[in-house]
């Protein structure tokens, strides 16, 4: 696929394979990092099974002492024939990218007419046993205001959680522009005035949202469905984000909007020990910004597009 939101229609640059982190080098990272605290690991992309030999990474880390928590974002096209695999290899959870129901929309959003094959894939999951299935879906002023109330439809007819997520400056064709941004409140005014009343949901025990979540979680009060919004751009929650990212080809960063980069393939191709990157993830970690971009709140825009990131 070629989204809007994350890659460009052409050109995309496909990497040399030895400038690509190797399984056993992910693996290490991973085991280095649960040492030191991490419990959950997430595959992005791009397209995570697109990665020759995905189902052997899954289980491989899956293995990793202290990893609680093994899930993945994809698209879902692919998981017809990889759903099985991946549950049986030890992933726990999914979140699919799913902008619209509409196929005219869908196609008009990723750039591919694949929305049959992202449903099937959905019920591929739940066939497999998935039972913790998120909806990711875009919200783009101009082009998605009219999927949102049939996402939530669908979602609450297959009994799925759904997530609007707010449109951010990490767009590989760099023409975002803050009034592309539909905000959330814009998005829950939409849902009341179709589907009726919604009211925040009450964690009881945290059982229904990870503290540190950006998903802000809503239910309708005469049906109980439950709904989030990610607030990335209108209300950021960088003094509550919890999360580090390591790049495909071996960067690890600690914000998005960050330009600090930390080159840690380099760390495990030179025979350095563990320490040196426990080292490097503790930086990273102390170096994490309590506000947007470079510590001046300011709305960034991100130097490498979300495709080569991980969303």
């Amino acid at each position: 696929m070629r989204c809007v939101y994350c890659m460009p229609a052409e050109g995309v640059e496909f990497r040399p394979h030895e400038t690509i982190l190797r399984f056993e080098e992910i693996e290490r990272l991973v085991r280095v990092a649960a040492q030191l605290g991490i419990r959950q690991v997430r595959l992005t992309g791009g397209e995570p099974m697109v990665r020759k030999g995905i189902v052997a990474l899954v289980e491989m880390l899956a293995a990793v002492p202290g990893v609680e928590e093994l899930s993945m974002t994809t698209n879902g096209t692919l998981l017809p024939d990889y759903a099985k695999a991946l549950r049986t290899a030890g992933l726990h959870r999914l979140n699919i990218s799913l902008d619209s129901v509409s196929r005219d929309n869908y196609r008009q959003i990723t750039r591919r007419d694949m929305l049959p094959q992202a449903l099937k894939g959905i019920a591929a999951a739940r066939r497999a046993g998935f039972e913790q299935i998120k909806l990711n879906a875009l919200a783009i002023r101009g082009l998605t205001e009219t999927d949102i109330v049939p996402l939530a439809q669908f979602a609450a007819k297959e009994g799925l959680s759904l997530r609007f997520i707010e449109f951010m400056p990490a767009d590989a064709d760099g023409r975002w522009c803050p009034n592309q941004v539909l905000k959330a409140e814009e998005i829950l005014d939409i849902l009341r005035q179709a589907m009726g009343p919604l009211v925040p949901e009450v964690c009881v025990d945290n059982t229904c949202k990870d503290n540190a979540s950006p998903a802000t979680s809503y239910r309708f009060v005469e049906s109980g469905i439950r709904v989030g919004v990610i607030r990335s751009v209108s209300a950021p929650f960088c003094d509550s984000c919890n999360r580090l990212r390591l790049t495909a080809d071996g960067r690890l960063r600690n914000c998005l909007f960050s330009d600090q980069i930390w080159d840690v393939r380099a760390i495990v191709r030179s025979d350095r020990d563990d320490e040196q990157l426990k080292q490097v993830l503790r930086l990273a970690v102390s170096r994490k910004a309590k506000i947007r971009g470079r510590g001046d709140g300011r709305l960034t825009t991100c130097d490498r597009p979300m495709h080569q990131i991980g969303g």
